[in-house]
């Protein structure tokens, strides 16, 4: 895609028409205010990994986050932020999606044979293998410029302690902001214990894995909840729904796949059924489908 569709893009989302979901959100306000569910609000956007596929615009990376929130966060409201984060060998929180350096930036080997100062002479590469300017960035830094910017659903890779998360959210006054991704019942309640003013983000596809997250303690009110990456029955939406669980739906792979095949239009069907949130590689087209 050229700039200029880009330009293109921007301008359609202004003038397109709303969908039925159609109250703005506005402005950035806590974490359980802007992931709990309300009816008849406008359909979120959340940008897996970021961005990525755009560019120019490499995944994981706060100048991609800063093109999406522009983009597609304001005026109509902030968008969400998917992003991963991953530990390097002196123990610094680092956005990265894998265990390796090749895919995504100019270096090699793992991540946590590397210190962080190892990383500096290393840039990061768009999706398309394009050498950007653009460094590693920490998470700290990624929280820090993310607030009344955007908000964020935190992937922790398996490096890292969500406990060690949990004390950077404080540290970096982003609790109003962020929600922790998490898949399975145990993990949401070991962070739950942790703060239990955090939002979780987790898997509830079924009335059994809400049943479990229930009985661990988890509470809706924190709950923001992950419904899969196919539709799911309307019955779904509508029992989390009354709980006040805010729904996303991951169309990321074969719903993404669906809509550039049948048209975009598809997305709108998404939120009429139900899906409070989508979980993307296609924001743009999205944005302009809803927006």
């Amino acid at each position: 895609m050229t700039i200029k569709q880009f330009i293109v893009l921007g301008l359609g989302f202004g003038l397109a028409t709303c969908s039925p979901k159609t109250t703005p959100t506005g402005s950035v306000g806590t974490a359980y205010d802007y992931f709990r569910y309300k009816p008849n609000q406008l359909t979120k956007i959340s940008v897996h990994r970021g961005g990525g596929d755009l560019k120019g615009y490499p995944e994981n990376c706060i100048e991609s986050f800063e093109f999406m929130a522009k983009t597609i966060g304001r005026p109509i409201q902030p968008v969400i932020i998917e992003c991963d984060i991953d530990l390097t060998k002196d123990s610094v929180m680092v956005m990265m999606h894998d265990a390796t350096l090749d895919r995504t930036t100019t270096g090699t080997g793992k991540l946590i044979d590397k210190t962080y100062a190892e990383l500096d002479p290393y840039r990061l590469e768009d999706n398309q293998g394009s050498v950007t300017p653009y460094k590693i960035p920490t998470l700290e830094k990624v929280l820090r410029w993310g607030k009344n910017k955007a908000t964020f659903t935190l992937d922790v890779k398996r490096n890292v302690s969500f406990a060690k998360v949990v004390d950077m959210i404080h540290k970096t006054g982003a609790d109003n902001y962020v929600a922790v991704i998490t898949y399975n019942a145990q993990d949401a309640a070991k962070l739950n214990k942790l703060d239990p003013n955090l939002m979780i983000s987790v898997t509830i596809r079924n009335n059994a894995e809400y049943d479990r997250l229930h009985e661990l303690g988890v509470p809706d009110n924190r709950m923001v909840a992950f419904v899969g990456v196919k539709e799911p029955d309307a019955a779904l939406y509508k029992f989390l729904h009354e709980k006040g669980i805010a729904c996303i739906l991951g169309t990321l792979g074969n719903l993404d796949k669906q809509a550039a095949a049948k048209g975009d239009q598809i997305y709108k069907t998404f939120a009429d059924n139900g899906a409070d949130i989508m979980s993307t590689d296609r924001p743009l087209e999205i944005a302009k489908a809803l927006y």
